[in-house]
């Protein structure tokens, strides 16, 4: 159960959910991939090609190779789990985002308190389909979120909420 699911309030309901855009797992897959997977597997098949080596270095090169892929199975897994801990909802009375797993922050902005809400896509997020938002409430406070899916249906279920107040 989600955290939008366990914190709604007495006739609320979730209009539209969301969380972060693939593209935040981009950088560790790049460096598991370059750092960790290709030297693991280079020195995995040169260990399994040169059996002429003492057996010692054998199994050194294979553990290490083994090591270096349980390294890289780590690095993509914090980013599994920096993009799946935080949430971002519209609900018939709020927006809410969450962040976080051990350590946890929340944001949460009444509709009838937002002033503007202004959608930033690069060319890459057009294409893509991701982008930064940026909620601005009552009194000017700003709330910027970065790298969300789907950022313009985001705004537009919020829009959509606010007028139905």
């Amino acid at each position: 159960m989600s955290y939008l699911d366990k914190n709604l309030v007495p006739g609320e309901t979730i209009v539209y959910q969301t969380r972060l855009h693939w593209i935040v797992m981009l950088s560790h897959i790049l460096v598991a991939t370059l750092l960790f997977d290709l030297p693991a597997l280079g020195l995995l098949f040169y260990a399994m090609t040169h059996q002429n080596f003492p057996p010692q270095t054998l199994q050194l090169m294979q553990g290490g190779g083994i090591a270096m892929l349980l390294v890289s199975g780590l690095v993509i897994g914090v980013g599994a789990i920096r993009r799946n801990s935080t949430e971002m909802g519209v609900t018939n009375r709020r927006v809410v985002v969450k962040t976080g797993l051990a350590s946890r922050k929340t944001i949460e902005m009444l509709l009838n308190k937002i002033e503007s809400i202004e959608v930033n896509e690069s060319g890459m997020g057009r294409m893509l389909g991701y982008g930064s938002i940026t909620l601005i409430g009552t009194g000017g406070t700003s709330e910027v979120f970065h790298q969300i899916g789907n950022p313009l249906l985001f705004r537009n279920h919020v829009q959509r909420q606010i007028e139905k107040l």
